[in-house]
């Protein structure tokens, strides 16, 4: 409820911020800070979509993680001679942080009679993990063509937790090459900021002096009009390259183009303030 009231609060604002930015170009008329409070409002707007994606990612996370402490329990359980629907049954009131709506869950379904195999497949249904449903399918096989559950249960949650280690190394590693990713995006923002301030109007400025045309632009000279239009090509370009830089880095740093999305968006409000803030501020 919390997060449907800030998603609604996040979206109400930006469009708050959006309505405004019309009003300063009509009052002002400023476009740079028009395009800079339009950019706000877009990002204050869109901020809701990226901190929910962040939460579910670490929800998603910690139920992997938890999974591989509920494997462990199961598999002292099963060991000590507890038949498997007990063992769950017994693990109910034990704290596995985000997946023990889903333990509770199905231990009430196994209480109710509810066949083994239909619960484990709506636990691993609802928690909506990869890594949890495909242990969950190797428990439910192991239990139904009755196999030896206890070394079954034991190598799915070596299984497990071979493959968070893996995922821990795999971000540790990829680290240094995200941090990479956001330095040379920053340096290529500056870049573009320079040349859109500095570069382009010394050129026109060399352009009226000597009469001549340095590129090929309507009129005698690069005029007011190509200079904004090479300024909203600039923030086109970076919004772009925002974008698609921060799902690769997602991808890379933690296997999903889902993650990221917390890039994208960061990504792209460093390019809109910075290029937009640039005209406005200095």
């Amino acid at each position: 409820m919390k997060l449907k009231k800030g998603y609604w609060f996040g979206i109400i604002a930006g469009v708050i911020v959006i309505l405004a930015s019309f009003l300063f170009i009509t009052v002002f008329d400023d476009r740079n800070l028009f395009y800079f409070v339009l950019g706000s409002g877009f990002l204050i707007a869109f901020f809701p979509f990226v901190v929910i994606s962040i939460i579910e990612n670490r929800v998603e996370q910690e139920k992997d993680e938890m999974f591989l402490e509920f494997s462990r329990s199961l598999v002292e359980s099963v060991e000590s001679g507890t038949p498997i629907s007990k063992g769950i049954i017994n693990m109910k009131s034990k704290n596995f942080g985000s997946l023990s709506p889903h333990v509770e869950k199905l231990s009430n379904q196994i209480e109710l009679g509810i066949p083994l195999q239909q619960a484990l497949e709506v636990f691993a249904y609802d928690t909506k993990s990869p890594t949890i449903m495909r242990a969950v399918t190797l428990i439910r096989e192991a239990d139904k063509t009755g196999g030896n559950i206890d070394t079954i249960l034991e190598s799915v949650a070596k299984s497990v937790s071979e493959t968070e280690k893996l995922k821990a190394e795999r971000r540790s590693a990829i680290s240094s090459i995200v941090v990479e990713g956001y330095i040379i995006f920053f340096v290529f923002i500056l870049i573009m900021i320079i040349m859109e301030l500095q570069i382009i109007p010394l050129t026109s400025n060399l352009s009226g002096l000597s009469g001549t045309t340095l590129l090929p632009v309507e009129g005698s000279s690069l005029g007011t009009t190509s200079a904004d239009s090479f300024s909203y090509a600039f923030l086109f370009l970076l919004i772009t390259q925002g974008i698609f830089a921060g799902l690769i880095i997602g991808r890379l740093a933690e296997g999903s183009i889902k993650a990221g999305f917390k890039h994208s968006f960061i990504l792209t409000a460093m390019a809109i303030l910075m290029s937009t803030g640039s005209k406005v501020f200095l």
